[in-house]
């Protein structure tokens, strides 16, 4: 990649970030006020009902310590409920509770209709190439090198 597509990409990149809101900590950029790492793991204890704590850590590519502050957050929200795992002693679970699944749908419809509106401001006929080009940058960031 040339210099200049480097640069360009940055600049979008960057662009991007800021108009959809990414750089908020403190809110969701659709709106939620949940910090993202929150929204996320929501997002994951949603999915999987009973993932452990430590998937969770792998999953949101977050230290297990960040974690464990991120999940007393859900705790204390009263979102989530940790039991130790049936099998394993050390292990911890995790569970939305009636609060949390209301709140994790809350959170879905809000990304559903941020997402929807946003789409809607992009050609009808370049909406398959933009999710592409997501889908894309996404795999090319899994990759750990």
């Amino acid at each position: 990649m040339q210099g200049e597509e480097v640069d360009a990409a940055q600049e979008a990149l960057m662009r991007f970030i800021r108009n959809f809101g990414l750089h908020q900590p403190d809110r969701t950029p659709c709106g939620q006020p949940l910090p993202v790492s929150e929204a996320h793991a929501m997002v994951e204890i949603a999915r999987d009902t009973g993932i452990r704590q430590a998937e969770l850590a792998r999953r949101l590519r977050l230290e297990k310590s960040t974690v464990s502050r991120l999940v007393t957050n859900l705790v204390n929200r009263g979102w989530v409920h940790r039991e130790t795992a049936d099998n394993d002693g050390r292990g911890v679970v995790l569970l939305l509770t009636e609060a949390g699944i209301t709140a994790a749908a809350r959170q879905a419809d809000a990304r559903r209709h941020r997402l929807t509106a946003l789409l809607a401001r992009v050609p009808d006929d370049q909406h398959a190439a933009v999710v592409r080009a997501l889908q894309t940058l996404a795999e090319a960031a899994d990759d750990p090198s």
